[in-house]
């Protein structure tokens, strides 16, 4: 039974991946569908801070799915852009709050005996500036994601998930490619300007 939840949460995360790569408004229902149900799966892997962060995702899909499909006379209000000074400053508060909210996981279960949970407690920080990035339509969203996605394939390899290992390395791939075109999106947009 976990082999086959694993198996649809890993179909509904690469649609999601795919969609955000191709800039597409349907990368939030396939997202939602995913995190839940890993939201179950690291939870019994004891990955809580992963299971935080899918929890985070799944809410947060709510939010980008809103501010992504905001129209004023008939037009697409949020496009991809560049993260402004107001929302750096806001990705490194959302970096420790990550953390801050990891450690204090891992220590109410006493989890920090693998290396596991330092990992787990850095990418979470990582992820949970990629998301909000994401839902706000800015580019650099894709470096957090390439670079947490890089750091959890060994991690899920030593906890067993196999095809969510893979599923990670597939993101990264999809990851660098999203940048790439999100990229081509936001120069088409300045030649129009």
């Amino acid at each position: 039974m976990i082999f086959f939840l694993e198996f649809i949460a890993v179909i509904f995360g690469f649609l999601s991946v795919w969609f955000a790569k191709e800039n597409n408004v349907l990368v939030y229902p396939a997202g939602i569908l995913s995190t839940a149900i890993f939201v179950y799966l690291l939870i019994i892997s004891e990955l809580y801070g992963d299971a935080t962060i899918n929890g985070y995702y799944f809410l947060m899909s709510f939010y980008g799915w809103y501010f992504w499909t905001q129209k004023k006379s008939g037009q697409i209000i949020n496009q991809v852009g560049r993260t402004s000074l107001n929302e750096k400053i806001g990705s490194i508060f959302l970096f420790l709050f990550g953390i801050i909210a990891i450690f204090l996981i891992y220590n109410y279960f006493n989890k920090w005996s693998t290396v596991s949970a330092y990992i787990d407690t850095l990418t979470t920080g990582i992820f949970f500036v990629a998301m909000w990035l994401m839902s706000r339509r800015k580019i650099e969203h894709w470096t957090f994601w390439i670079v947490g996605d890089v750091l959890s394939v060994p991690l899920y390899i030593y906890k067993g998930l196999f095809l969510t290992a893979i599923q990670y390395f597939v993101f990264t791939i999809i990851a660098i490619i999203g940048y790439r075109e999100w990229k081509k999106i936001i120069q088409k947009n300045q030649e129009i300007v």
